[in-house]
């Protein structure tokens, strides 16, 4: 086994490109590294600066590799397109110039992750959904051409989420152009089996987001309806030796399967207090080396 063990600005509550609820990129790249990381994703495109000269600088500095980062668009509304090209374009001339190589891609949310307003239906038709499959496929075909592998997100509130969506998407998508990156904090929250799901398709996911849910707040939120930006106000995701996900059963498994890919820990906490991310990232970063998973 070979995992190579990161960590994310959304795990220092960071959403946005640019919130004043969110630790400073400064703070954050000081606090990871005091954590114990040495790898990292970038986080939502313009949080960490854009230009590739202070990016690297800043990276280099503090001797931190970049893994990759993501998009997040509506992948199912075709006038999107010149937007999510130029964006997906950005993205991946700055992760060729840090030696990165993965673009983590995520359907945009159906209800406002601020309000829980419907913005569309939480079940698309037979058109939305081959919309969706294309425009995957164009992306994945614009991140190839720059050596950038592409990896879905499945993510709850999205049109991917439930692992019967899962495997659809996998049946209607190129194994050689799109591959999985498994959230398994997100596969837990949709009722998931993530040990039974990595088995049986490990051979599509090189890369994993590493975080957990409590069970007590999940079964509070599925009671009352509590929509997904209130559930992770609560905290919902929590600590990886603290939910439900069994990490050493994952740990077995990937080392019975020989797993040679990337994990980055994501504990969504959004808004999180400034001082609150660090002593978690510390924990987690101590207990994953306690089960000898990185």
């Amino acid at each position: 086994m070979n995992i190579r063990i990161g960590s994310a600005p959304d795990s220092w509550g960071v959403w946005f490109p640019s919130d004043n609820q969110q630790t400073p990129w400064l703070r954050f790249l000081d606090e990871v590294v005091e954590a114990g990381y040495e790898l990292i994703e970038l986080g939502p495109y313009g949080y960490l600066p854009t230009d590739i000269a202070i990016l690297k600088k800043e990276l280099e500095q503090r001797s931190l590799k970049v893994a990759g980062t993501f998009v997040m668009r509506c992948l199912e509304d075709p006038s999107l397109w010149p937007e999510i090209e130029k964006e997906v374009l950005g993205v991946c001339e700055l992760l060729v110039a840090l030696d990165a190589k993965f673009l983590v891609l995520i359907d945009d949310t159906y209800t406002d992750l601020a309000t829980d307003a419907q913005l569309a239906p939480a079940l698309l038709d037979e058109t939305g959904w081959k919309q969706l499959i294309e425009t995957t496929n164009k992306i994945a075909d614009l991140t190839a051409k720059f050596g950038i592998k592409l990896v879905f997100h499945p993510h709850a509130n999205t049109h991917v989420e439930y692992e019967e969506q899962i495997e659809k998407f996998l049946d209607d998508t190129d194994p050689d152009r799109v591959s999985l990156c498994l959230d398994t904090g997100h596969h837990a929250y949709r009722g998931g089996d993530c040990v039974a799901f990595i088995r049986k398709h490990h051979k599509r996911i090189p890369y994993l987001h590493i975080k957990s849910v409590d069970y007590n707040i999940q079964k509070k939120v599925e009671a009352e309806n509590i929509h997904f930006a209130k559930a992770v106000s609560m905290d919902m995701f929590c600590e990886p030796s603290k939910g439900v996900v069994d990490f050493v059963a994952i740990r077995d498994l990937l080392r019975e399967i020989d797993f040679d890919g990337w994990a980055i820990v994501e504990q969504d906490m959004y808004p999180a207090p400034f001082d609150k991310p660090l002593p978690i990232a510390k924990r987690t970063r101590s207990y994953l080396r306690e089960i000898a998973l990185g």
